[in-house]
């Protein structure tokens, strides 16, 4: 598949933002919910405009939306129907949208892209079990699931479709044939630990999958630990020829019980170098990467 973002790609690595919940939590946002950050595409979309922004300006080149927990399932359970659910997904663009051009706003000409986020069905259920995968569910039931949320994103025509911390490759697989024909490029990026998928499965076998794929334009990693994505990052490239998108969690690990993050950041910008030498060309971060460290990424990157 040929497209604007595609092209970008080729010419070199892209910057993708950080946590789109750092910034809402640190402007006093409760996402103990959940819809997580989705809740404020009803109640606060300008919440996630500033949030998309802050990214932008910090260095980013890519914003991907507040949709990664957004299903038709998860607005029901809130008494939302079919039209309005389909009318907040696209919304989620339109918020990224709008950021990219109040940032173009001071230096015209900027390319900026928008990501459209599509978590796995464990998000929906929202007790952790995107990390685990296996639902119980067949591939079928799961395409089933996320085709109709896809063809709501992909009309509000984002630049390409992020499917993302997926666990799994018979999701994988439910994913691939959901999204096609759809019109958008997509990446794939799994959640893994070490040389695996969550689910543990080998990530040769995981990335094989998208490797003839037309409409993945990128295959990776993400919301995994810094010290997994080099090894990833280079079978990614080495199976499927393809361009590869790196983006880790800080290096924290989260407290299920306490609800809160242990440990220490191990996400250092000069591993990007690494990353990128290995294939990697969207990089950027997932939980608790905020925009100081993506300034820091795309100076890296850029050789500052």
């Amino acid at each position: 598949m040929t497209s604007d973002f595609a092209d970008a790609l080729a010419s070199g690595p892209l910057v993708l933002d950080g946590g789109l919940s750092n910034e809402l939590e640190a402007a006093g946002h409760d996402l103990g919910d959940a819809l997580w950050s989705a809740r404020l595409l009803a109640e606060d979309p300008e919440a996630l405009t500033r949030a998309h922004l802050a990214y932008f300006e910090a260095g980013a080149e890519v914003a991907i939306t507040a949709t990664y927990q957004a299903t038709f399932e998860g607005f029901a359970r809130r008494g939302v129907g079919p039209e309005r659910a389909a009318g907040l997904l696209a919304l989620g663009v339109e918020s990224a949208r709008e950021a990219a051009r109040r940032a173009r706003a001071g230096r015209p000409g900027r390319r900026l892209w928008v990501a459209a986020s599509a978590g796995p069905y464990g998000a929906m259920l929202a007790d952790g079990s995107e990390y685990r995968g296996r639902y119980g569910l067949g591939a079928g039931e799961l395409e089933r699931f996320h085709r109709p949320r896809l063809e709501a994103l992909a009309a509000a025509r984002p630049d390409v479709l992020a499917l993302e911390t997926v666990p799994d490759t018979e999701e994988a697989a439910a994913l691939l044939r959901a999204v096609r024909g759809l019109g958008v490029p997509a990446w794939l990026s799994y959640t893994v630990a070490g040389d695996r998928t969550r689910a543990g499965q080998p990530l040769e076998e995981a990335f094989a999958l998208a490797a003839d794929a037309a409409e993945v334009v990128a295959v990776g990693v993400n919301c995994c630990s810094p010290e997994d994505v080099s090894g990833a990052v280079e079978t990614a490239a080495r199976v499927t020829g393809k361009p590869v998108v790196a983006y880790p969690n800080s290096g924290e690990t989260w407290d299920a019980g306490s609800r809160g993050w242990r440990g220490r950041s191990s996400f250092a910008a000069e591993r990007v170098r690494d990353w990128r030498d290995r294939g990697a060309r969207l990089v950027g971060g997932c939980c608790r990467v905020g925009p100081q460290t993506i300034g820091s990424i795309a100076r890296t990157l850029s050789g500052g």
